[in-house]
């Protein structure tokens, strides 16, 4: 029984993507060779990783437990490429990366500098759509960001899976709740961000499906406003729960309704060449960042 390298990698890429045209496109194969290598796997182990839905393929728990081993597996090999890659170190170059979080952007150019310091690294933070036009228009050469399109204009990797959680003061009356509901929510000032926020995006959606029509006492255009603002008792705010490491003056609560986890991506213009970009693609194995958070 073999769990070849191109096993893996179709598996890993079905998953991701949710069929087999656009694995197939992701890998850079028929459509027909991403579903035969599935389907050998299944019949050779006698084991469903799929199953389908309308146009859509749905993993079965025992796919998930596997899409995590392969993930760590191929997290692996990334190391010890970045590792063998280091003999032709760049001397220098500029990378630029745009990031819709402090976090894990961060940890993802800390492991790239710890792999290649003689490189530079020029950031840009902004929002959602901000960062989406800066890979577009390519001011940036990398993007990491949540619920990426799946547009075939872009080359993605999944860094991680996260959610979008509440935020109070550690003296709220919330705060030692393990979960709230939107309603709930609502008895108390809310802090929102800009509609053009990936995090306000899923906020506002979660809202609107509970037929819910908050007003907020407080809109701010930046994370660390986010931030201050609940650490300064001005209401309860909203980010994803990977979105920044600060730990003083805030809680991270789950939220019913924002139970969904999202997937966190590496991105680039699908066309983009360049040593660099491949070495950040690369250098995610050696983060720590595998796939799931």
């Amino acid at each position: 029984m073999a769990l070849t390298a191109a096993r893996m990698r179709a598996v890993n890429a079905v998953y991701e993507t949710g069929s087999f045209a656009a694995a197939a496109r992701r890998i850079g194969v028929s459509q027909s060779a991403i579903a035969q290598l599935v389907r050998d796997l299944e019949g050779e182990f006698r084991v469903a990783l799929f199953e389908r839905s309308g146009a859509s393929l749905i993993p079965t728990s025992l796919c998930r437990q596997l899409y995590g081993a392969i993930s760590k597996m191929q997290a692996v090999e990334a190391d010890a490429l970045s590792i063998l890659q280091q003999r032709g170190e760049p001397a220098g170059g500029e990378l630029r990366v745009g990031l819709g979080n402090s976090m894990p952007g961060m940890a993802l150019i800390a492991s790239f500098k710890r792999l290649y310091p003689k490189v530079q690294v020029a950031i840009e933070i902004g929002s959602w759509s901000n960062i989406v036009a800066s890979v577009v228009e390519q001011r940036v050469d990398i993007g990491v960001l949540p619920e990426v399109p799946e547009d075939t204009r872009f080359r993605r990797e999944v860094c991680l899976t996260q959610r979008v959680v509440a935020l109070c003061h550690p003296t709220h009356p919330l705060q030692d709740r393990a979960q709230v509901s939107l309603a709930e929510l609502t008895a108390f000032p809310l802090v929102f961000r800009p509609r053009d926020s990936s995090t306000q995006r899923a906020v506002d959606r979660a809202f609107r499906d509970a037929a819910l029509r908050p007003k907020p006492s407080l809109i701010v255009n930046t994370r660390e406003g986010m931030l201050e603002a609940v650490a300064n008792h001005l209401g309860i705010g909203f980010m994803w729960e990977h979105g920044s490491s600060r730990a003083d003056g805030i809680t991270k609560i789950p939220v019913t309704e924002l139970g969904a986890e999202v997937p966190e991506c590496i991105f680039a213009l699908a066309g983009k060449k360049g040593r660099l970009v491949e070495l950040f693609f690369h250098a995610r194995g050696a983060s720590g960042l595998t796939g799931t958070a």
